[in-house]
Parts: structure tokens; sequence; C-alpha cells
């Protein structure tokens, strides 16, 4: 649910019209958010977070203790689909490279994969099922994989090997936000035993997390980074359900996406 603010960031720059990028690398409900706005679907984003998202039967923990998921991606998807959506026709007929970041559940290591028309969607769920709040493990192009933000959760390292140097990161945690070796890391060790890859995934997260956030702060001579992050009070948790709340967070959004613009066309100009 964090992810309501780099949607209005993104509704924001797909109102002005502006996209100078040729590669987009999304992760997780970045990824989700990023296929809309390729789509070119003004406030889609919006409306699954405020409307469809909000619904009981997204999140709920008697769900989860009755043995299905606590977030019920199946039941996203599916009604998304059914009611709102993608447009595959304009999301595949533009231009650029559109990556997916996803978690090997076999060596825990990052994928970026480029989805094609028949299973981006599938695709865009993996990216999103965060292991004990979805249940079990998605299936894509012949191996298993889960939530790409236990890899990677902030691949910016990946767009800049790819070759980008002007780079615009979205984030949903604020500026400040760094993550630390806590309890987690432990309870997912005992549950995930069984895909030691996973586990390890799991254990060097918080430093790949925190070097890219150092990559951001302190990018190469050559690459110019505009650093979008939500401020430091936002009140939005991994499953708030205040419509409240997500509205005024996608606002603020907007207001940072106006902000972004501004700040890479200002970079564009030093160059």
């Amino acid at each position: 649910m964090r992810g309501v603010f780099s949607a209005g960031v993104l509704d924001e720059l797909l109102e002005q019209g502006f996209d100078p990028f040729d590669l987009y690398l999304g992760v997780s409900a970045g990824a989700c958010n990023l296929a809309s706005h390729l789509a070119g679907q003004l406030g889609r984003n919006r409306r699954i977070y405020v409307d469809y998202s909000c619904r009981p039967e997204f999140i709920g923990a008697a769900k989860f203790l009755r043995g299905g998921h606590a977030v019920d991606l199946d039941w996203l998807w599916e009604i998304t689909i059914r009611e709102y959506r993608l447009d595959l026709d304009a999301l595949f007929g533009r231009a650029g490279t559109f990556l997916v970041g996803l978690t090997s559940v076999g060596t825990g290591e990052a994928l970026y994969l480029e989805p094609a028309r028949d299973d981006l969607e599938q695709m865009l769920k993996a990216s999103s099922a965060l292991p004990f709040l979805y249940r079990g493990f998605i299936e894509i192009r012949g191996q298993q994989v889960t939530d790409g933000g236990l890899a990677d959760s902030l691949p910016v390292r990946e767009a800049h090997r790819r070759g980008a140097r002007r780079i615009m990161v979205l984030r949903s945690k604020p500026a400040s936000f760094t993550r630390t070796h806590g309890l987690e890391a432990r309870m997912f060790a005992l549950a995930f035993r069984k895909h030691p890859g996973l586990v390890e995934a799991m254990r060097g997260r918080a430093d790949a997390y925190n070097d890219a956030v150092r990559f951001v702060g302190h990018p190469p001579p050559d690459t110019k980074i505009v650093h979008v992050a939500p401020p430091e009070d936002l009140e939005i948790r991994r499953t708030t359900q205040d419509r409240a709340l997500l509205e005024e967070a996608y606002e603020i959004g907007r207001g940072h996406g106006r902000r972004a613009i501004a700040e890479f066309e200002e970079q564009e100009l030093e160059r």
C-alpha cells in the first residue's frame, strides 16, 4: 500500500507528458504502478489503491488463519483483470524496455525479466507476492519466483549496469530510511529453511538495500539521479486501508512528481 505515493508521482508524469526514458525497471508494487503508467492509464493505480485494495477481500488476518493469503493477490488480480484490465495493446505498442524485478526461489538471486503479453500479469503478481503474506510461490517461465523486493528492493545499480546515466528513482520509503538486520530475517530463516537461497537473500537484504541507498546519494561522476521519496511523516504502512490517508499520499505523490520533473529538467540544462 506504500506504493500509492509513487502511483501519484507517475500519474503526474503521465498527465504532464513527461517521458524522457528508454528503460523502466519496477519491483513489487513499483512494477505494477509502472505497468499502468506505460499503458497510459491515468488514474488506474489510484483506483486500485483506494478502491479495490481497501476491500475486505484483499487484506485480512481471518483469511490467513483459515489457510488463505493475508494479502490476497489472487483475488485482486482476478477482479481487476475482469473490471479494469491493463491496456495491453498500449503497453506493448510503445517504445522502451520494461523490466520486472523478481526473486528466484531456487537461488535467491534477483531476476530482471522483460514481460511478454501472455505472462505480464502473472509476472506482476509474482513480483508483488510477499512471502508470509502470500502463501506459496508463482511459476514464471519454468521457475518458481517470489517478491522482487526480497533480492533487490531498489534496483538502481541494475539500471546503471544496463547503461542508465540519467535516472529517476521512485521510493516507497522516506529518503532517510535504511534497513536493519532484525527479527524479520530470523523468522524468515525459520519459516523458509527448506529454501536456503531465499534465506540467504533475506540475510543479505538489508546490506543490499543500504548499498543501493548510498548509490542514490553518491552516484558515479557520470551519473545524475533524481531521488523521489515520500516525506518522513507519511503515515502509510504496508497494509494501510484508510482511504483518506491513501488519497492524501497519492496527492502528495502528485506534488513530488511536479518537483521531480523540474529537477530532472534542471539537471539536463546543466549537462
